[in-house]
């Protein structure tokens, strides 16, 4: 038998050595507040705002999406709680605390739109 720290034990552990990491979150070099930060930086999508954007076939490639994250960020700033971001022919609902994208809709959509509880509008 095997001993660790000196318990034995039945089997032999598999050790990763630090070339073996394969998930940026489990870098060795990158700290618990750095990963931690940078998780909390990044837009979430409700699962309301998920089923819209995927049934009006809105397409955020990666330019977008950033162009989003700068326009919260933008609300942040200036101390928006929710609020509207206009970006090409699409709309976003964000509560910016929390930095959750609620809604999302095409302009072009023939309806009656309304927004209705937002503080402020980006156009990103």
């Amino acid at each position: 038998m095997n001993v660790i720290n000196g318990v034995r034990v039945p089997f032999i552990p598999i050790v990763p050595d630090e070339n073996s990491f394969s998930s940026p979150a489990l870098k060795p070099k990158e700290s618990f507040d750095s990963v931690f930060s940078n998780e909390l930086e990044k837009l979430s999508f409700s699962g309301h705002a998920m089923k819209r954007i995927e049934s009006r076939d809105i397409k955020l490639d990666d330019i977008k999406m950033g162009a989003l994250q700068s326009a919260v960020d933008k609300a942040e700033a200036k101390g928006s709680k929710d609020s509207l971001v206009m970006m090409d022919d699409m709309a976003f609902i964000v509560n910016v605390p929390n930095r959750t994208v609620v809604t999302a809709m095409k302009l072009t959509e023939k309806s009656d739109s309304m927004f209705t509880n937002i503080d402020s509008v980006v156009f990103a």
